[in-house]
């Protein structure tokens, strides 16, 4: 049965615009529905279009800003180890999915059925597509977005966001694979599709250049679909020298035929691809 999100969006926008409503029922209520829909996969923090965008729904993010402000520190006990936090951890899990000790999640954080989350971290408003691994040590933050079928490796940090609600959250579409160690910042949005080989770093800045062909264009905030990127410098003269300064370089563009793991290992050892 569908939701009316309409009256409980008017009261998060309220209760923004006046936080003393957060002392009325109503109110918390309103801010409780919303984090509980997200835990439960009913809402997202930004969903994409029919036209391949990514709309960001400022009122969910809002939502969850002032869940914080209703929360003080409790002790939360995982086994015979005890936190202190203002959100606690995430209790209810869709059918088949994998957490492995010491994994968490937060309350308010989704994982799709066939999720497989190993000793990592998702944070609350963050969305994990189906089929999806969260390797050892690898960070989802806050309201990012994770497709289906994703491969985050090891050690990988992907950057949440919170304020200002309008900022778009990183998000890592379907079937991506993502080398162990990589950051990826700033709401960095990665295509269908795509690798990241080990070690990359991404911000909204650093330039992601097309290295396949001469005077390839170049990309910030976004790596198209099926694009393989590696760490690369690029020269430039500042005041104290000529330095190498990060970049991604595209290197090649996986095709349908490397759709299989194998066939793809392959390919990207060919490229010399670090992963």
């Amino acid at each position: 049965m569908s939701v009316d999100w309409a009256p409980i969006q008017q009261k998060i926008d309220e209760a923004w615009a006046e936080p003393a409503r957060l002392s009325l029922k109503p109110y918390q209520e309103a801010v409780e529905a919303v984090i509980a829909a997200l835990d439960a996969g009913q809402l997202r923090c930004a969903t994409p279009t029919v036209e391949g965008e990514w709309l960001v729904h400022e009122w969910v993010k809002r939502a969850i800003l002032l869940y914080f402000r209703m929360r003080g520190i409790e002790s939360v006990q995982a086994g015979e180890l005890t936190f202190a936090d203002k959100i606690p951890v995430k209790r209810k899990f869709a059918k088949g999915v994998r957490v492995v000790p010491p994994g968490v999640a937060r309350y308010g954080s989704y994982l799709a059925p066939g999720t497989i989350l190993m000793p990592g971290y998702v944070n609350i408003g963050a969305y994990v597509g189906e089929g999806s691994m969260i390797d050892t040590w690898a960070t989802v933050g806050s309201c990012a977005q994770i497709g289906k079928n994703v491969h985050i490796s090891g050690g990988v940090g992907i950057g949440g966001v919170l304020e200002p609600p309008q900022a778009h959250p990183v998000i890592i579409e379907d079937g991506a694979f993502i080398g162990s160690r990589c950051i990826v910042v700033e709401g960095v949005r990665v295509g269908a599709q795509a690798v990241l080989g080990a070690g990359v770093i991404l911000t909204a800045s650093i330039p992601i250049i097309d290295a396949t062909r001469p005077s390839g264009p170049e990309f910030r905030g976004y790596v198209p679909p099926r694009a393989i990127v590696v760490a690369g410098t690029r020269e430039k003269d500042l005041p104290g020298g000529r330095f190498g300064l990060p970049c991604g370089l595209i290197i090649g563009w996986r095709s349908e035929k490397h759709d299989d793991k194998l066939a793809l290992n392959a390919f990207l050892r060919d490229l010399g691809v670090p992963m």
